[in-house]
């Protein structure tokens, strides 16, 4: 007999592992799992040198944290481990981070760490542990499939959905994975922490990029990346230069906020070039994108990838965590690459970012999977707006 996490035999028989990183999600989700009978080891991951964030509001994996964590096992008496992964992360998530921010992209750097950090070495440690599964605090929901495996969708409250971050969970990870918190609101996750006693009940929620404890991404990129902030120009859509910068890496496309340019109308920045050092701006018409090609693409749909571009299937795409699913196409690009074809266009879309696809644009839709935005096309209609509001300005 299968029980609740899709296993069989016995709550008490099955070994979980539990990534706890010291927040409230993590926290209950251990609750949750020991107080229904399982086997739960707790395990909280050193991932940087976290003592510049260790009394950094809303800093994750800090040193507080792992103390957070370690009181919460002991509270529901369950085995706590903290392991040392901080070069792995490094290699993993920090250094990739930088190089993508030195070739004008804008990374997502809580995606690398979900798939190179927590589903692919500490899966394997949960595994050599003895554990059936890895349980995390995400909210994201999985459940089996009729005809074997299992399948990602999104959480029960969307305001709290996860799954952008997730779509590079691979079929395999999945079978491995489970997500107590997908079937329930934030609201109920507190109001569980207080029902078993857990300090943490209203602790406030982590931001995104933990080891950036200061917030200002390109002093980190440029210490590790000395000569990052090279200076360049800035030029608009026709090539001419309207000034001076001090390194693409303090530029992300769709800003328009420190530009340090005077001019009649509002610009924004509509490309990065970083083999020129140039940062390209252009009118908000300009930061339409009408198609993307996409790297490092991960099919959790039906079939292969293959059979899915044959079909032309229309899915639904998130090009950045805080936008609603709109509506694509998935296209066989050139070399063998995969391209979406945005039926109304996207603004401000960037290289480096996730692009997620869904079966539904809305309620609990199936993660279909998803790639990086390698490139962009501007949608045409961007090029001439361009034209008449440069010929209205001279």
């Amino acid at each position: 007999m299968l029980n609740s996490l899709d296993i069989e035999g016995r709550p008490c028989d099955t070994r979980v592992v539990v990534a706890m990183s010291g927040g409230v999600d993590s926290s209950v989700t251990a609750a949750l799992l020991a107080d229904t009978g399982y086997d739960v080891v707790g395990i909280t991951l050193q991932l940087y040198d976290h003592g510049v964030a260790s009394h950094r509001k809303g800093a994750c994996c800090a040193g507080r944290d792992i103390h957070d964590a370690r009181g919460v096992a002991e509270r529901i008496g369950i085995p706590h481990y903290v392991l040392d992964y901080e070069s792995r992360f490094k290699e993993a998530v920090i250094d990739r981070f930088a190089e993508s921010y030195v070739a004008g992209e804008t990374p997502v750097p809580c995606l690398e760490c979900n798939q190179s950090i927590k589903f692919r070495d500490l899966l394997e440690t949960a595994r050599e542990l003895g554990a059936k599964v890895l349980a995390t605090g995400h909210y994201v929901a999985s459940r089996a499939l009729l005809g074997g495996g299992r399948a990602l969708y999104r959480a029960r409250e969307a305001e709290r959905d996860q799954s952008y971050f997730l779509f590079a969970t691979t079929r395999a990870q999945l079978d491995l994975l489970r997500f107590p918190l997908g079937e329930r609101t934030k609201a109920e996750t507190r109001d569980l922490a207080r029902r078993f006693g857990l300090t943490v009940a209203d602790k406030q929620d982590s931001q995104d990029i933990c080891f950036v404890p200061s917030g200002h991404y390109a002093e980190m990129i440029e210490r590790l990346r000395p000569g990052a902030a090279a200076p360049g120009d800035i030029i608009d859509l026709e090539g001419r230069v309207l000034g001076r910068h001090g390194g693409i890496i303090h530029f992300t496309v769709g800003q328009r906020r420190g530009l340090g340019i005077a001019t009649g109308a509002p610009l924004y920045v509509v490309r990065l070039d970083a083999a020129s050092r140039r940062v390209v701006v252009g009118p908000r018409e300009a930061l339409r994108t009408s198609r993307i090609r996409l790297r490092e693409v991960n099919w959790l749909g039906d079939g292969t990838v293959e059979q899915a571009l044959e079909s032309h299937p229309e899915v639904y795409v998130k090009v950045r965590s805080t936008r609603p699913p709109q509506p694509a196409w998935l296209r066989s690009g050139a070399d063998g690459g995969i391209d979406v074809e945005l039926i109304a266009s996207e603004d401000g879309v960037s290289p480096g970012q996730a692009c997620a696809f869904y079966d539904a644009a809305d309620g609990r839709a199936r993660v279909l999977g998803g790639g990086i935005i390698a490139s962009t096309m501007a949608a045409p209609m961007a090029k001439g707006a361009f034209r008449a509001d440069l010929a209205a300005a001279h």
